[in-house]
């Protein structure tokens, strides 16, 4: 029996989130606008439940007991494009960064017991932040091709009335 008081997401954890395939969504003919504006609505939808979960799994643990005791925590950072990244910072919020993390490993007074736990904690961090950016990115892509996919609707749009109404002055009788 494992005396680890940090529990790392398993895959029963990422069951939902995988059945969304997102990926999938990716490598599809898009016929339009509303086809990259539903991708990117899924991108964004995924990005948020990975969030939700870390905050849920990942930031319950590592903000109880005995992690709690120490003058490093995982906390949320929100960024200025909105989505959410863990980070490891001072309670005092003074410092903030993953070199906290690695002096808390070399630390002699950070118990020997919670190595492996931090290692596990560290490594879900990462795995989400960079899952949370790829979401996040392929979410924005989407959204700018939705609007380039507008423009050229629009290009089309307005060259096809263009020549709709020079037919239509052409076909007049003279008078």
């Amino acid at each position: 029996m494992s005396d680890r008081r940090f529990h790392p997401l398993q895959r029963e954890d990422f069951t939902r989130l995988e059945h969304a395939a997102y990926l999938k969504g990716l490598l599809k003919p898009f016929k339009g606008k509303g086809d990259f504006d539903d991708w990117a609505n899924q991108c964004f939808a995924l990005r948020d439940e990975m969030i939700g979960m870390a905050q849920r799994r990942v930031l319950e643990q590592a903000g109880g007991y005995p992690f709690n005791l120490l003058d490093v925590e995982l906390a949320q950072q929100i960024t200025g494009a909105g989505t959410v990244f863990l980070r490891w910072r001072k309670h005092d919020r003074s410092v903030m960064g993953v070199a906290l993390w690695q002096e808390l490993m070399a630390s002699t007074s950070t118990p020997v017991n919670l190595l492996e736990d931090f290692l596990a904690i560290e490594q879900a961090r990462i795995t989400i932040n960079m899952q949370v950016s790829l979401l996040h990115t392929l979410g924005r892509q989407a959204r700018d091709c939705a609007n380039k996919m507008l423009q050229a609707e629009d290009a089309y749009l307005r060259r096809m009335t263009e020549i709709a109404i020079s037919s239509s002055r052409r076909q007049r009788p003279l008078p």
